[in-house]
């Protein structure tokens, strides 16, 4: 037999085992995929699965890549399918295997691909056995893997997958190997190494996308999902693009060999194209690493640094202290200490100034704060004008307090700023180390606290103290009782009479709070009364003041005729006076109670009056326009303008204690109570004299032609219940000898109690 005949024998019995091969394999492929669709389990029928057959059949085809000079082409259906595999389980892997090996054989057949005899339905067959087996490997794996397999770690995930891939890629590769050393005459082994194990590959990117994409499903964020997705679909792009040049030069290669001259030219040409280009996309490369780097930068400086000044922020501020505290607690000669700075008035720079202003004399308060520090020690701004400092290696509090008043002796400088000159106030707080600080929130806390004492004390730097976080504790609890004094009936109005010096006729009353507390008994105004300021408590209680102050005034009017003009003085605070609603307030308690406006006397302190003495003079002045009367209290205390305070439309003035008492103590200092109610009777306005305690106190104002006056002498302030007695009586407010003669010097008729409400 010749041989051509024996090839030709050869080739018929090859021809013969590869179809009755291919019948077996599809025979037992349409049993394993009619398995697959009756096996499916009932809940894998969602919306999830059905797109991922569509994304298989219409989108995962198109992704397919033909490889340059050879029948094979490269689909990613390995990856959808062992995602498949991981979300829906075996069946619907199988399923997805069939219905995505078929589109992508019809969409290469479309696309110019080669397409043989049987090879469609022999591809189909050969993904879904591998399925099949891969999905039988899938089993037995995960029988030997036991419970504590749980591919939701990172570790068992990647070995599942792993697995996964070296069986598809097994069982596909052995497959393809048969056929094609049946179709070519080829030994198995040297047609396995040469054209299918190549092949490795689709399966090993296929379970590297698979896993990416299944940790992005369960547990990445949208933000994750976009950076993850955006790298696989760039890496594909790069990929398909790299097939494609590939083509276009075998495609060159062919047409060189038609043109050799020619070709050369033009690959030459393409190679110093495609030089230039790879030059190119190589420095955007670097460039675009090199602003990454750069935004990282400045997102982590961002992140622990103040935008405005650039100094550290409180975040950065607790990393150093919760460092320094660690340190301190490992060897307790490594010690520090804390500044708490506030910047006192800034407020008023913004409101006065504005904003641009303010922000430029945070920028240069924090310029100074640098200048006067070491190198190692941190400055942060933790606030809107608050600021702290660590100071290194100071092993006193002492020293850190000189280091204090440097600093405030260097930052309350008057300095020239936009065509302004500008001085402001700073309150220091100073807290050492101590081993009994765990967080840096609680070495803040206590310099916060001393902070807090030297803004009261106004004279430099504070060191804190145990002591000060007693009391403030104490101010604490009493500011949160304070807020719900009223709910629970705890404060309640005192009233001390004003009575007219020459004929003792009752003028009215002022109206001085009180505050029993339920637990701690009565509680001093000297001690409650700043803390509803600096609270801004003092705003809802002056409107209760002037609701309850007003309603019984309605009520003792109607005792008698000679009753009907009293009126009743509410002392208004500076925080009161800056608000327009005031106004409101005022109007609110007189329509409720329904007194005569001018029944209604508010008394303001000449320091409250002077503060803003514009707005002053345009609330005072809506006021009476309401018909309420003005006092302007504790007259000679504060520093006055006459040029504002004749403008300011103030009804009579009251003369502060501190002078009556020291008229009385030696009888001296008249002329100043007579060049006090000289220049009010100048300005029109009526005079009350307050603190008076003796009959020699009393004859010196009626000397000199004091209209009104109050104190102990004439009453001390009383409860609702004795004012209303005294006023059914009828009583007598001054001594006879006072009526009659003008009065005589003499002795103290007992001790002052009670503040009035500032």
């Amino acid at each position: 037999m010749s041989e051509q005949a024996i090839t030709e024998s050869g080739s018929a019995t090859r021809e013969r085992m590869s179809n009755v091969l291919k019948a077996v394999v599809i025979a037992i492929a349409a049993t394993c995929f009619i398995y697959a669709i009756f096996r499916l389990p009932e809940g894998t029928l969602g919306l999830g699965f059905l797109l991922v057959l569509l994304f298989g059949s219409f989108v995962s085809p198109k992704l397919s890549l033909t490889l340059p000079r050879s029948k094979f082409a490269i689909s990613f259906s390995d990856a959808l399918i062992f995602l498949t595999f991981l979300l829906y389980g075996g069946e619907g892997a199988i399923i997805l295997a069939a219905l995505e090996t078929f589109a992508s054989c019809i969409y290469l057949r479309s696309s110019g691909f080669r397409i043989e005899k049987l090879m469609i339905p022999v591809n189909v067959a050969v993904n879904v056995i591998t399925a099949a087996a891969t999905y039988l490997f899938l089993q037995l794996f995960l029988s030997y893997a036991g419970e504590t397999f749980h591919i939701s770690k990172s570790q068992h995930l990647i070995t599942l997958l792993g697995s996964l891939a070296f069986s598809q890629f097994l069982i596909s590769s052995l497959f393809a190997a048969v056929f094609r050393s049946l179709d070519d005459g080829k030994s198995f082994w040297q047609t396995w190494k040469k054209d299918c194990f190549p092949s490795s590959m689709t399966q090993i990117v296929g379970a590297g996308l698979a896993g990416i994409v299944f940790k992005v499903i369960n547990y990445g964020d949208f933000v994750t999902a976009a950076i993850a997705l955006t790298a696989i679909a760039v890496a594909f792009l790069n990929y398909r693009q790299s097939i494609t040049d590939i083509n276009r030069a075998f495609g060159q290669v062919e047409d060189a060999e038609r043109a050799k001259a020619e070709t050369e030219r033009e690959r030459r040409r393409e190679a110093e194209r495609h030089a230039d280009e790879l030059r190119l996309a190589l420095d955007k490369a670097e460039q675009a690493n090199t602003a990454l780097r750069k935004s990282e930068q400045d997102l982590q400086h961002a992140a622990l640094h103040d935008s405005l000044t650039g100094l550290a922020n409180r975040k950065k501020l607790g990393d150093v202290l919760r460092s320094l505290i660690a340190e301190n607690k490992a060897d307790p000669s490594t010690v520090f200490q804390v500044l708490f700075v506030d910047i006192r008035g800034f407020k008023n720079i913004n409101d006065s100034l504005g904003h641009t202003i303010g922000d430029k004399v945070l920028v240069i308060a924090a310029k100074r704060f640098i200048r006067m520090l070491n190198p190692g020690d941190v400055v942060a701004r933790i606030g809107g004008d608050e600021f702290a400092i660590i100071l290194r290696d100071l092993k006193t509090v002492e020293k850190a307090f000189k280091v204090a008043s440097r600093i405030h002796a260097s930052l309350t400088q008057p300095f020239s700023l936009g065509g302004h000159t500008i001085t402001i106030g700073l309150n220091i707080g100073i807290a050492s180390c101590d081993p009994e600080y765990d967080t840096p929130e609680e070495i803040l806390r206590d310099a916060d606290i001393a902070m807090h004492f030297a803004k009261e004390k106004d004279d430099g730097p504070a060191i804190f103290t145990k002591d000060m976080r007693s009391k403030f504790l104490e101010r604490i609890h009493l500011e949160n009782d304070l807020r719900h004094a009223i709910d629970r009936g705890e404060l309640l109005m005192h009233y001390q009479p004003i009575v007219s010096l020459t004929d003792g006729r009752l003028v009215g009353f002022e109206a001085l709070l009180r505050w029993h507390h339920s637990t701690l008994g009565n509680i001093p105004p000297n001690r409650f009364i700043s803390i509803a300021e600096d609270s801004g408590l003092i705003l809802p209680i002056t409107v209760w003041i002037l609701h309850q102050t007003c309603r019984q005034l309605a009520e003792w009017q109607k005792i008698g005729s000679e009753y009907s003009g009293l009126i009743v003085s509410v002392n208004i605070s500076g925080k009161h006076l800056s608000k327009d609603f005031l106004i409101d307030d005022v109007l609110g308690a007189l329509n409720d109670s329904g007194v005569a406006p001018q029944t209604l006397k508010l008394e303001i302190t000449e320091s409250t009056a002077m503060e803003n003495a514009e707005h002053s003079i345009a609330i005072l002045k809506r006021l009476k326009e309401i018909g309420v009367q003005l006092s302007i209290d504790d007259f000679g205390t504060g520093y006055s303008s006459l040029s504002h305070l004749h403008r300011l439309p103030f009804d009579t003035l009251k003369i502060d204690r501190s002078f009556v008492n020291r008229v009385g103590e030696k009888g001296e200092d008249a002329e100043v109570l007579q060049t006090i109610i000289s220049l009010a009777k100048n300005l029109k306005m009526r005079v009350i004299a307050e603190g008076i305690e003796t009959t020699s106190q009393l004859a010196v104002l009626q000397n000199l032609g004091c209209d009104y006056g109050q104190g102990y002498l004439l009453a001390k302030p009383k409860g609702v219940e004795e004012i209303e007695e005294q006023l059914y009586k009828r009583t007598e407010w001054l001594p006879a000898e006072a009526i009659d003669t003008g009065g005589e010097y003499g002795e103290s008729v007992g001790p002052r109690e009670g503040l009035s409400l500032h």
